[in-house]
């Protein structure tokens, strides 16, 4: 059977956007690419007590003009997938799926019965920054392999960064988030064969989605690790796929 070149992705009839849903119970809640409009709604989710104390990344507090360097960044990776293959089903309509470099899909949204949606969060993968090399330089030399790797790869190791809405914890969206997108994007349409997961050593929710994802606890991880002046130690998780 010919597939099209984005799937497992729907599209959004109305715009045109293209969207993942994941499954009964949270059928309501799609991943999207990112939008300009998005702007607006990360600072408040961010500065949320309840987020930001298990964020690495983004300065706290997190100002609204931050948000469209960010925004346009991860737009224009979504799109150039996107972009990437519309143009293999263009060329070569009836050829193999092709692999890529990310998963264009990433923004979690609620869809209202209305048809309008809220924005709710983030869950990116990209590759790991190999948190468990404990040596900086031979962290970074390990990172700059990882790098160098070639799409498709099956010795990529990658990792999954997330944020959700606390309005919306306790739901099991982000676990049900993260197996559609390792399950229907990430082992069939980008080759993912190993993943860590890192969460700080306090963070058991976080360690329990990656669990409930089948990801594997390994140990904790002290590398030196300073977050806003404060000393911070890692659970170190890790998943392989297996046939």
């Amino acid at each position: 059977m010919t597939r099209n070149q984005l799937y497992p992705l729907g599209e959004n009839r109305q715009t045109g956007e293209a969207f993942l849903r994941l499954p009964t119970p949270n059928d309501n809640i799609i991943l999207t690419p990112p939008r300009l409009s998005d702007e607006k709604c990360l600072a408040p989710i961010i500065n949320d007590p309840r987020v930001s104390a298990w964020l690495e990344g983004p300065p706290i507090p997190y100002r609204d003009e931050y948000a469209p360097e960010w925004i346009a960044l991860i737009k224009g990776q979504s799109e150039g997938i996107l972009e990437e293959l519309k143009e293999e089903e263009r060329l070569n309509p009836d050829g193999p799926l092709k692999l890529v470099g990310g998963c264009p899909v990433r923004h979690i949204r609620e869809v209202l019965p209305d048809g309008t949606d809220v924005y709710l969060g983030d869950i990116g993968i990209n590759r790991a920054q190999l948190e468990e090399v404990l040596d900086p330089e031979e962290r970074k030399r390990a990172v700059e392999e990882n790098n160098s790797k070639p799409v498709g790869d099956p010795s990529i190791v990658w990792t999954f960064g997330d944020y959700l809405a606390p309005s919306h914890h306790g739901r099991g969206i982000m676990t049900a988030a993260m197996t559609t997108i390792l399950n229907g994007w990430a082992i069939p349409r980008m080759g993912v064969r190993i993943m860590t997961g890192y969460t700080f050593s306090e963070n058991k929710g976080s360690q329990r989605v990656f669990e409930k994802s089948g990801f594997v606890w390994k140990r904790t991880l002290d590398n030196g690790k300073v977050v806003r002046g404060e000393r911070k130690t890692l659970n170190y998780l890790e998943w392989r796929h297996t046939i």
